[in-house]
């Protein structure tokens, strides 16, 4: 792949700084009062927020894996 040095930094400070942030929004909206109703079942606002984290997380994979891949060659 033939990518800029610095573009493909981007790509993977970006990458990296999205699988560390969202984890840690993960957690709290599982501590969320708001995650479960009474019967322990999970909400809209729970699932929302899964569906959101997972492709979060899905697209920062595969935008550090094209900065390693811009890197490396």
């Amino acid at each position: 792949m033939d990518l800029p040095t610095p573009l493909a930094l981007v790509l993977v400070i970006a990458g990296l700084w999205s699988l560390i942030v969202w984890p840690v929004f993960l957690k709290r909206v599982l501590k969320d009062p708001q995650a479960r109703d009474a019967n322990g079942a999970a909400t809209r606002y729970m699932t929302t927020n899964l569906m959101m984290i997972s492709t979060a997380m899905i697209f920062a994979l595969a935008t550090a894996v094209i900065g390693i891949r811009g890197l490396v060659g």
